[in-house]
């Protein structure tokens, strides 16, 4: 009540001054000036269209690809769809559009809308900057992309044929009945696809312990991605929004392109039928929820820090409520699609091998640059399909990255203005960061790389982190800055009050189903391992909980440390910490109508 009052004694108060000061009109054009002066040294969206498309290509990545057609297959098939569709609604987009709100109305990377909004969780953007760190690392698949690219142009596919320096007295060339992956195990025998792999591109070394020396044609790959990475974030928001362009629409036309040409494939209907076919017993396993639940963390970009960078280039007034549901349906819709395209491709790989599809069917690299290579050197024009695929993984690819790349630059940029906001400054720090990025990627591209890479991939963005990270973003808005107080923000903003239901999912659905996903990877916690035989050193994994610990634990310490540095009472410094540091509401709206911004401080204090 004692609250209540004061905000009530405050609201009567600047109502009289707005009524006598005559300066107040004054004070409204110098602040409406400075917020214009800081999106021109900041940067904007130029069009809505750019950013729809860099946020489409942002959240239409790999995982659309060879992440969510596999789950489907390894979990029930249809059945998958069940929980998919389930925790999109409850989950993906109520956290989608949390974080877009957020990057919107702060205008700030995502270390300093925390500032703004709720100083004591500060420590989420720092832990999300450790996560994006460890993002760096895919960049290196589009390496293999385009090294795989490059030997597509050949006449004759070196992956189809042992005919090759690489290859073993083991090898087992393209045949119709014995050259399946699960065939070669049973005989000794490996595919000529997977020794291309393991030994030209990888050149996989016993362990990681061997890292032996740099791949050097992986290593022109790998400069070649970090330049053009540089020159599509080099000015920022303005050299990124006009590559998205390109890069984000046209990996559907070769989706459509190798959508036509797989349902055309001899035993296509076949792959299509163990894609699609219901388990329905599975939806009682409860790891297959936990599966899907952590997909659309992935496939979203969920607790990652992209979206609220991307938000944060918006103008004030866009619709980021109705933008939400339609970039979330596109990518659902991406990842379904996606699934007919590699399946029936599987399908048609299992008929030519005369084994089923759940012989010849991988996740993660091994669908990408060992299942479905083999598949398109069986169809005719073989290159055609090559350069095709490869194309649409390079490109999907590159939008992921570079606004990973971006979100980063963006967030150090914002807690130094000064020092890296000018243009000059800005693009040496954007070389300065791809070219040690660069040198720091070196190691994956040994012989013992991809070891270290999949040790990063597996602890640096775990699970655990993205759940933890979740129950801390919905526990300091939804609790502490107020749920109410985010919804009054999202109507004034777009001018649409979100229901009743984002409420509920931010205050209770989303840290209950985090919290319990997050218990649930403890208990089933297993060791990395690598094609099921080769087991890390107790050395490499404790490296790995100490990346996964590193980004989980900037929270509470940085919490724990705010606290500690901040004078008063226990009680005073809770209250000044969870507090919001201002109000910027009037940030790029015209400032005729000061009573919204009233309102929303009125509501900030009884909230």
């Amino acid at each position: 009540m004692q609250e209540a009052k004061i905000s009530l004694e405050y609201l009567f108060e600047l109502k009289h001054t707005s009524d006598e000061d005559p300066d107040l009109e004054m004070n409204r054009q110098r602040r409406k000036t400075e917020n214009q002066k800081r999106v021109a040294e900041r940067g904007q969206w130029a069009s809505k269209t750019e950013y729809l498309l860099v946020a489409a290509g942002n959240v239409v990545g790999l995982g659309n690809v060879w992440r969510f057609p596999y789950l489907c297959y390894k979990n029930g098939g249809g059945a998958f769809l069940v929980p998919y569709g389930l925790l999109a609604v409850v989950f993906g987009i109520p956290l989608f559009l949390l974080e877009t709100s957020v990057g919107q109305y702060t205008q700030e990377g995502f270390v300093t809308c925390w500032r703004t909004l709720c100083p004591l969780a500060q420590g989420i953007g720092f832990g999300m900057l450790i996560i994006t760190l460890c993002y760096f690392i895919y960049i290196l698949i589009e390496a293999w992309a385009l090294f795989y690219l490059v030997f597509s142009f050949r006449s004759q596919l070196p992956w189809a044929s042992c005919e090759n320096t690489w290859n073993t007295a083991n090898c087992l060339g393209l045949h119709p009945s014995n050259s399946s992956n699960v065939s070669a195990h049973q005989t000794n025998t490996t595919s000529a696809s997977t020794e291309f792999w393991e030994r030209r591109v990888l050149g996989m070394s016993g362990g990681i312990e061997e890292l032996g020396s740099v791949r050097w044609e992986l290593a022109l790959c790998l400069l070649a991605c970090w330049v053009f990475c540089y020159f599509c974030i080099w000015k920022g928001v303005k050299s990124s929004g006009k590559v998205a362009y390109f890069t984000a629409p046209f990996p559907y036309v070769m989706l459509i392109v190798l959508l036509i040409r797989g349902l055309t494939l001899p035993g296509a209907w076949d792959g299509i039928y163990y894609y699609l076919y219901p388990d329905l017993s599975r939806l009682a396993n409860f790891q297959v929820w936990i599966e899907a639940g952590s997909q659309i963390c992935f496939s979203y970009s969920l607790t990652a820090g992209t979206l609220n960078v991307l938000a944060s280039y918006n103008e004030y007034n866009n619709n980021c409520y109705k933008d939400c549901f339609w970039l979330c349906l596109l990518n659902s819709g991406t990842s379904f699609v996606a699934g007919f395209v590699v399946f029936s491709v599987l399908g048609f790989m299992a008929q030519k091998q005369g084994v089923t599809v759940d012989n010849v069917v991988e996740s993660g690299p091994g669908l990408a640059f060992i299942a479905y290579p083999q598949a398109t050197a069986m169809m005719p024009f073989p290159q055609f399909w090559t350069v095709c695929f490869f194309l649409m993984l390079i490109l999907l690819t590159v939008d992921t990255h570079f606004m990973i790349v971006e979100s980063f630059i963006t967030t150090v940029t914002d807690l130094f203005p000064k020092l890296f906001r000018a243009p000059l400054r800005h693009r040496i720090f954007v070389l300065i960061i791809c070219v040690s990025s660069f040198l720091v990627h070196l190691p994956l591209v040994t012989e013992g790389g991809v070891y270290v890479f999949q040790l990063i991939d597996f602890y640096g963005s775990t699970r655990a982190c993205q759940n933890f990270m979740a129950i801390c973003e919905c526990v300091a808005l939804g609790w502490i800055f107020g749920a109410d107080r985010l919804n009054n923000i999202i109507e004034d903003m777009t001018g649409h009050r979100p229901s009743v239901f984002f409420k509920l999912c931010w205050k209770y659905v989303i840290p209950l189903l985090s919290l319990i996903s997050l218990i649930m990877y403890l208990v089933d916690y297993k060791h990395l391992r690598i094609n099921d035989w080769y087991v890390y050193p107790d050395w490499a994994y404790a490296l790995g909980w100490t990346m996964t610990l590193s980004s989980v634990l900037m929270v509470p310490l940085w919490a724990a440390g705010q606290i500690c540095l901040t004078a008063g009472t226990f009680r005073q410094r809770l209250s000044v910490l969870c507090r919001p540091v201002e109000d910027p509401a009037w940030k790029g709206r015209d400032m005729g109508d000061e009573g919204t911004t009233v309102e929303l401080k009125t509501s900030a204090v009884t909230a």
